[in-house]
Parts: structure tokens; sequence; C-alpha cells
């Protein structure tokens, strides 16, 4: 069993078909890419795998349970987690805090136990302090810890957003254009960060991102989308060598765009 399994995906909004009858499967460990021009339909597709939008047509499965009516927040507690083009952070808060936030569907303690403050109030609060400073350790922000979010430089807001996702304990990370507004060090650096989440946390990891020296480097598996139709998929050299891809995506001369 697929620990994700798309079978023939359709997202339409009125007469536009964004998401044409995709089909494709994602397995433990696996660290894939969804790649496209804009207007592909790559972000659509993880709208409707995450449950913001409802697929038109097609099941999608997760961890064994069809997911097509879910809701967001029941993916999430499934192990599904992904992050946003847009940094979606609690920008008044700490760094720290947004990240205890991010721990709230996975906590043991009832209501009441909350507003008494017992001991198992006190015990699950203190693992949630230490799970997120060790989160905030592999991303290089414990030092930042109680610095407010909005005050961190932008590639950090990335990173922030990221060690958010992990904070839900997911089985699979979708993550949405990590590298956008990442300078190229950044970028090399997330390279070898998004490779090490993978093998340190043991999930799986899908990415859409239109810098192709990062998915080149970072993917295993790479899936093609054109126009919300799957025009190909394989591994980065089968990827690169593909004549649709060359026409459709990297360009007629096989360049690669940002």
């Amino acid at each position: 069993m697929s620990l994700l399994d798309i079978k023939n995906l359709t997202m339409q909004f009125g007469g536009l078909t964004a998401v044409n009858s995709v089909s494709f499967h994602v397995e433990n460990l696996d660290l894939i890419a969804v790649i496209g021009p804009n207007g592909a339909g790559k972000t659509t597709l993880f709208n409707a795998i995450t449950g913001i939008y409802e697929p038109t047509k097609g099941e999608v499965f997760f961890a064994g349970e069809k997911i097509n009516n879910a809701t967001p927040s029941k993916i999430t507690e499934l192990g599904m987690c992904r992050t946003f083009q847009n940094i979606r952070l609690f920008k008044e808060l700490s760094v720290i805090d947004n990240i205890k936030l991010s721990h709230h569907s996975r906590l043991d303690y009832s209501l009441l136990s909350g507003i008494l403050r017992t001991p198992q109030f006190k015990k699950t609060e203190d693992e949630v302090e230490h799970h997120s400073y060790e989160l905030l350790k592999i991303f290089n922000l414990h030092e930042k810890a109680f610095h407010t979010s909005k005050n961190l430089p932008y590639g950090e807001q990335r990173k922030l957003e990221m060690c958010r996702a992990l904070a839900t304990r997911p089985k699979l990370l979708l993550l949405d254009e990590p590298a956008a507004g990442m300078n190229p060090t950044e970028k090399v650096q997330l390279t070898d960060l998004i490779k090490n989440i993978r093998d340190t946390f043991k999930i799986a990891i899908i990415l859409i991102e239109h810098d192709m020296k990062l998915v080149m480097n970072a993917a295993e598996k790479i899936y093609v989308l054109d126009h919300g139709h799957l025009i190909a998929q394989g591994t980065p050299h089968e990827v690169q060598t593909n004549p649709k891809v060359i026409e459709a995506y990297l360009g007629v001369d096989g360049g690669q765009h940002g």
C-alpha cells in the first residue's frame, strides 16, 4: 500500500480544468518534485490533496484512507502537512511559540487539565517546549527562539514554516516553493536541508519548486505538469532529457528557468 495514492484526480473551476486526470503515488521515504510552468496546476494539485479543495473527480488515498472529503485539519491529524507559497506564520508571536502552536493536534491532555494546570498539563507543555527547541536546532534557529517571527530574515521565515510543519509529526511533508525569495547560498543550504529532513524524520517529501538546480539536486523522482496534464515522470536525468519536458518547461534549448 502506497503512502499517498492519487487516482485520476481532476480539479475544475467552472469551464477551466486546472488539473486533468492526474495519477501518481508516493511511497514512504520518497523525495519527489512536481514541476511545470506557471499555471500548470501544481499548487491546485497540492490544494486538492490537502483538503483545501474537494476534487471534482478522482480519488485521493492517504495511508490507506480515502480523504477526498476530509478537512485540512483531519488530513493533518492523519499525518500530512504542508507549507504555502506565501508565508503564513503568526508573525507577532515568538519563533518558538509558532512551533509550540503546531503541536496542538498531538496534545494528550484535556481542556479541564489545561484550565486546572494539572501535572499532566505541565508535563505535556514541558515536552512540547523541549521538542520545539530541538526542532529549531535542526534548522539553526534555536538562538532566535524568542525573537518575534516577523523580524526574521525572509529565508529564515521560510525555514521556520518548514519547522512548524514538522512539529505536527507528519508522515508526508508537502513544500510549496520553499526556495522562493532565497538567495543562491540559501538555496544550496535548503537542498541539503530537505534531504536531511527526509533522512532524519524518516518521512516522504513532495516539493513544488521553480528552481531547477535545487530540484535536480534534491529530488529522486520528478513529475511534470503542463496545463493540468501529467506529461512526464522519472528520475532527474530522464526528465531533463525528455523532449516533452524540454519543450513545455525547460525551454527548447534545454536551458533552466528559475
